[in-house]
């Protein structure tokens, strides 16, 4: 057989980073759909819907030029134990860059979601 990269770029569902392609999917690529095995196992649960929802829901608030930080919303989800939601609403961003909804910004400029290290911020996609 052909060790040849798809075509199409996949996302995982549960954590929106780029799937690289690997030869044992070659056969079965139509039907990957997680990055890993914790992906796998971790899926999307109601509580990453909600924060998703919270992302919506503060940047509707703001101004259409202005961004979030994920900090924000993890502190409006719950305020005392915020900074355990910090990894889990960066997953819920990227799912959204996915989407299509939001941007991922660092230093003003649009980064790549799946390889962004450091602060980010959240924004509503602009054309």
């Amino acid at each position: 057989m052909s060790s040849r990269a798809p075509i199409e770029e996949k996302t995982c569902r549960s954590c929106g980073r780029r799937i690289e392609w690997r030869k044992k999917w070659e056969h079965n690529w139509d039907e990957v759909a997680y990055c890993s095995d914790a992906c796998r196992r971790r899926r999307v649960t109601s509580s990453d819907v909600a924060l998703e929802e919270g992302i919506r829901s503060l940047l509707n608030s703001r101004a259409a030029s202005s961004s979030i930080c994920p900090s924000d919303v993890a502190r409006a989800t719950d305020p005392d134990g915020w900074r355990e939601l910090m990894e889990p609403v960066r997953r819920a961003a990227r799912r959204m860059v996915a989407a299509g909804e939001v941007e991922i910004t660092q230093g003003g400029s649009v980064v790549d979601p799946s390889t962004a290290k450091g602060p980010i911020r959240i924004r509503k996609r602009r054309s």
